[in-house]
């Protein structure tokens, strides 16, 4: 079957991206490193002996990125549905977050580290549908502060992946009544004709 002039616009901007070509040349997982470490040098998100959750890591750029931060004496553990190999020095737990069952697996990973900072790059597969696909990223990262409610400790961070449109307002809302300083952030690496938008929450207010 021949490829659409979509995919073929996609695959043509793919390719001749130089964060692809970097990440590529560097022997990373992918190009979403970047907007991590851009995030990261603006605001030192990222320190050595921190216990980290990357919440729906797969293929695992950020985990790959934030191990090397926190260094051997830090932690980060990683979850998601699909199965990957992990970076080395990265716990990896294959599993839905948003389950009873990944929640169980996730906590026996974790023991008992206090996590400093929550990580979620998550995005749906997107069906093309903005009415179907806003309300999905936004639960996603529903997702993400509920498990950072239970689960962060006082004075922690959270970076989550967020789209502009519907529920973008009321989750911000939901982040600063749990956090002392929530802040947008658009990295370079990401692509300006993304709606996404990251949100850096820090200073965790526990209940």
């Amino acid at each position: 079957m021949a490829r659409s002039s979509g995919s073929r616009r996609w695959l043509d901007e793919h390719f001749s991206d130089p964060y692809v070509r970097e990440a590529q040349r560097r022997g990373l997982r992918s190009r979403a490193a970047f907007k991590l470490e851009e995030i990261d040098r603006r605001d030192q998100l990222l320190a050595p002996g921190q216990c980290v959750v990357d919440l729906g890591a797969a293929p695992g750029g950020w985990s790959e990125y934030a191990v090397h931060r926190v260094g051997p004496s830090g932690r980060v553990i990683a979850i998601d549905l699909l199965e990957m190999t992990p970076p080395p020095g990265v716990v990896f737990v294959q599993g839905d977050f948003g389950a009873d069952d990944g929640l169980a697996a996730l906590d026996e990973a974790l023991a008992d580290c206090a996590v400093d900072l929550v990580l979620s790059d998550m995005a749906p597969n997107f069906s093309g549908h903005k009415a179907i696909d806003q309300p999905r990223a936004m639960r996603l990262a529903e997702l993400a502060l509920d498990f950072c409610e239970d689960r962060l400790k006082p004075g922690g961070g959270m970076l989550v992946k967020t789209f502009q449109g519907q529920g973008f307002d009321e989750l911000l809302a939901a982040m600063r009544q749990c956090f002392h300083r929530v802040q947008s952030r658009k990295p370079p690496a990401s692509r300006g004709r993304s709606r996404e938008i990251y949100l850096l929450a820090r200073g965790f207010r526990a209940v």
